[in-house]
């Protein structure tokens, strides 16, 4: 299975983008070769803008832009993207509604020995609190380069996480997204693991590992965190009434708690969250992070194992 980082997806896909489309601006903050905006600039210098280390002022330039009837493409790390620039995309881009694409790369623990000071577990939440803004979460390189293009197409405000390490690649080129929709990628009747981004794959290789205990689990992924497929959600919660919830973030504001408040307003359900424990993260290797914050495909099968062992308490 070939593995490919979104955040090199992304890239490739911005100059198909500016290929077919004049209006599309990139921004960056002194982070191209990281993000993989260069290679949109390699490709058209004259539409990409390096806005040094002035992520703030980055958004300004930004809402100008798209005001001025481009559809721009903002980037940087995704601590520095949603939380020291969080005021101007919220007065600035989000309150006015423009047509600004905050993508943002090396999100979560898997930015690795960088450390806890650049591994961002909190930005899901902080873009899904902003009215309007759409929250997306690509799994692999594929929706990646599908959610990039519809985020073009789609006005107003998004916000697109990206990841700095390589992915397996999970969906198929014929494959349709449609935002506000998740995708069924495995049925099954006894619980359901809802996940998104690197957490999808885990949770896929988790429902092979509970297959071989006689459990035959639905695994969902949720890449729109907003607007959030709550008819998918309850549909499941009916036909299993086990949901687990996995994400390389926070459970505290992200997919986990996106989750739990549809579920408890419209089909309450047993629901236990994967993700960082209300914690910040530390310096390690991806593989040594994600293991001790236990997101991993071990931990997802004890996940749903106590959701259903909820789920048949209640009963």
């Amino acid at each position: 299975m070939e593995k490919v980082a979104t955040r090199d997806a992304y890239g490739k896909s911005l100059v198909k983008l500016g290929q077919m489309y004049e209006n599309v601006v990139v921004l960056d903050a002194d982070l191209s070769k990281s993000t993989k905006t260069a290679d949109f600039a390699a490709a058209f210098p004259e539409r990409f803008f390096n806005m040094g280390i002035a992520e703030q002022n980055m958004m300004g330039t930004a809402a100008g832009l798209a005001a001025a009837g481009k559809v721009v493409f903002a980037s940087s790390f995704a601590v520095f993207a949603t939380g020291r620039a969080w005021e101007q995309v919220r007065n600035s881009i989000a309150y006015a509604g423009l047509n600004v694409k905050v993508c943002a790369s090396h999100a979560g623990v898997t930015v690795g020995e960088d450390g806890g000071s650049h591994q961002s577990v909190e930005d899901i939440a902080l873009m899904r609190v902003l009215p309007g803004m759409t929250v997306l979460v690509p799994a692999d390189a594929v929706a990646t380069e599908k959610l990039v293009t519809a985020v073009y197409h789609q006005e107003g405000p998004a916000y697109v996480r990206l990841g700095r390490s390589a992915v397996p690649t999970i969906y198929r080129p014929e494959q349709e997204l449609h935002m506000g929709r998740g995708v069924e990628l495995r049925e099954g009747g006894d619980a359901t693991i809802i996940a998104c981004g690197i957490m999808v794959y885990q949770a896929l290789e988790a429902a092979r590992m509970l297959e071989e205990k006689g459990l035959r689990v639905s695994v969902v992924d949720m890449f729109c965190i907003k607007p959030l497929d709550e008819e998918l959600i309850c549909r499941k919660a009916a036909e299993t009434g086990a949901l687990v919830t996995a994400e390389e973030h926070s459970v505290i504001g992200g997919l986990g708690g996106a989750v739990c408040e549809a579920v408890a307003a419209q089909c309450p359900v047993p629901v236990v969250r994967v993700g960082v424990q209300d914690r910040f993260g530390q310096s390690g290797t991806p593989e040594e992070l994600l293991a001790f914050y236990g997101l991993t495909a071990g931990n997802l099968v004890k996940a749903v194992e106590k959701a259903i062992s909820l789920r048949d308490g209640y009963r």
